[in-house]
């Protein structure tokens, strides 16, 4: 099955360079989404984690 794959997307021109566009978007969005995680706000992390335990009623 994997040798038709490969025998077909051997016939197309450039096709090598998705597997390295694939892998820097997903390095892109990875470090970013860290870099945000890291500078988030320390308040606004305590807030939404006391979230769950607050009674609105």
């Amino acid at each position: 099955m994997l040798k038709f794959i490969k025998h077909n997307l051997e016939t197309i021109n450039g096709v090598d360079i998705y597997p390295i566009i694939s892998l820097v978007l997903f390095f892109i969005v990875f470090v970013s989404f860290f870099v945000w995680a890291m500078t988030y706000s320390k308040d606004k992390i305590k807030e939404l984690s006391e979230l769950p335990f607050k009674d609105e009623q």
